[in-house]
């Protein structure tokens, strides 16, 4: 993992996921799994979009509904509106990639008080682009800014967003941390985003 922040502070194209990252964590999805009949090992969605058309809708509404109530109730993440301020200010592009759906998404930010920092285009959604960890997004993003996916930054709070990152050759940093279970996928680790912001000044 490099060691001084300075290439990090020189980058100037930032996505982030959104839910644990620029929120408090507030899914519970050992909860979610129980309530909609899915395995402890299984991804989420995955499971309901290998199911028959009926049922996955259902699933999908009540998801849905309780996202929603998530978004609504959303709390900032220590340090992120400072995070994202201070980068808008400085003239960064930055933009979302969440496995959320993208209306959920631009609720969850005007309740965190930072939806104006966004594009909403550059909010994707899962129904926007292949959820993490698949590249796809990032590609995106990259091509509609037009530089190379590996002038990227994706700031995540989970393997997903950082095995996204190495898909896709952009550099990946974990945030509200205090340790890192997945230092082969990180090139950065900062306990919240309080502490990214302090070392990007």
């Amino acid at each position: 993992m490099p060691a001084s922040p300075h290439s990090l502070a020189s980058r100037r194209h930032w996505v982030f996921d959104m839910d644990g990252t620029l929120t408090v964590a507030m899914h519970d999805f050992a909860a979610i799994r129980r309530a909609l009949g899915i395995r402890d090992d299984e991804d989420i969605l995955a499971h309901i979009a290998a199911l028959p058309d009926a049922e996955a809708r259902a699933k999908r509404a009540w998801l849905l509904e309780h996202e929603r109530e998530l978004a609504l109730a959303a709390q900032p993440a220590a340090g992120s509106a400072e995070l994202l301020r201070g980068l808008v200010a400085r003239g960064c592009r930055v933009g979302i990639l969440t496995r959320n759906l993208h209306e959920l998404a631009l609720l969850t930010l005007a309740a965190i008080g930072v939806a104006d920092c966004f594009d909403p285009v550059d909010v994707l959604g899962r129904e926007d682009a292949p959820p993490k960890p698949d590249p796809a997004g990032l590609h995106h993003l990259a091509s509609r800014w037009a530089v190379s996916p590996g002038e990227l930054v994706m700031v995540g709070d989970y393997a997903y967003d950082l095995a996204c990152a190495r898909a896709a050759g952009a550099a990946a940093v974990l945030v509200n941390l205090p340790s890192n279970p997945w230092p082969e996928l990180t090139d950065w680790h900062f306990d919240d985003c309080l502490r990214l912001h302090a070392a990007l000044a």
